[in-house]
């Protein structure tokens, strides 16, 4: 492994990252479009292999976290279609799983990682438990999407009349040319997703300002995550002052930290919320390096 290029990806709805690496020296990183998932996952990734070896880099050993995973998408077909890019090895995991090698390595715990979409991992002593990552239509709850959802729904609220004043309606129409016509706009546009998403950031700075209906929205996102995290630890069985990672930008917001750790603690009585030792995309570089017989490698699809 450490005469070989290695090439981690950690790839989201928002965007996709890679990095090549080889005997520790960082050769290139990469930045693309965010993954599609109501396209074909393994193409897509397969083409990462290709943009990278379009950059004159050999993808010999690929490690990959990715969104939108099913269990017919394999390291084996994806091995198949990356072969003609130099790869020679490919290990394929959801992102949940290079998430929490990211942030807390080998030890049991639980991660929540919320960007656009979210899922919360737990690793206890011999089992591993995800819980949602189920998508915007039928999860991700308190994910960027769920908030930035949320902060739409309470300007359309105040536009109607059935609910407070808020910052996101003056949002909506300053974006907008037509309030009404603003979600017909939205619905029409293919990165629809990555775009409601990225109303969170609005909804979460009104919220640190005082807007009331915004602070409402941060309070259950706080408190939904946190259920997710001590739902996944009772089904590891790890209770015992378990250590706890919020991954993804959401969490610079101090009004869901905040809900989030207060409501776990009440849920489970000794969670310590701590600091990732690192990001995803280092979470997959270490998908090659898990021990033999850790929890996680059962979750990591891996084809030669």
């Amino acid at each position: 492994m450490s005469t070989a290029t290695v090439v981690a990806v950690d790839s989201g709805q928002s965007g996709i990252r890679a990095r090549a690496t080889r005997d520790g020296q960082t050769l290139l990183e990469l930045e693309l479009p965010g993954m599609r998932t109501d396209l074909d996952v393994v193409d897509q990734l397969a083409d990462v292999a290709g943009a990278v070896a379009g950059k004159n880099v050999v993808p010999e050993v690929l490690a990959l976290g990715s969104t939108g995973l099913t269990e017919t998408d394999t390291a084996a077909e994806l091995l198949s279609l990356a072969r003609k890019h130099g790869v020679r090895e490919v290990y394929l995991a959801h992102d949940s799983i290079t998430s929490y090698a990211g942030a807390l390595g080998a030890d049991p715990g639980a991660i929540c990682a919320t960007g656009t979409g979210t899922v919360t991992l737990a690793v206890g002593a011999t089992d591993t438990a995800r819980v949602d990552g189920w998508g915007w239509l039928m999860g991700d709850i308190g994910s960027g999407f769920w908030v930035g959802r949320a902060g739409l729904d309470a300007a359309m609220r105040a536009h109607d009349g059935r609910g407070p004043a808020t910052g996101m309606l003056d949002l909506v129409k300053q974006e907008f040319s037509s309030v009404e016509g603003a979600y017909i706009e939205i619905q029409a546009d293919a990165g629809r997703v990555a775009r409601v998403a990225s109303y969170a950031r609005r909804v979460l700075d009104l919220a640190a300002e005082g807007d009331g209906p915004c602070q409402e929205i941060a309070v259950r996102a706080g408190q939904e995550l946190a259920l997710s995290v001590a739902t996944a630890l009772k089904r590891v069985q790890h209770l015992d002052a378990p250590q706890v990672v919020g991954m993804g930008g959401i969490f610079r917001s101090a009004e869901i930290t905040q809900a989030l750790t207060e409501h776990l603690v009440t849920l489970v009585p000794g969670a310590r919320v701590v600091e990732p030792r690192g990001t995803s995309l280092d979470g997959a570089a270490e998908l090659p390096l898990l021990p033999d017989g850790h929890p996680l490698l059962a979750r990591v699809d891996v084809a030669r």
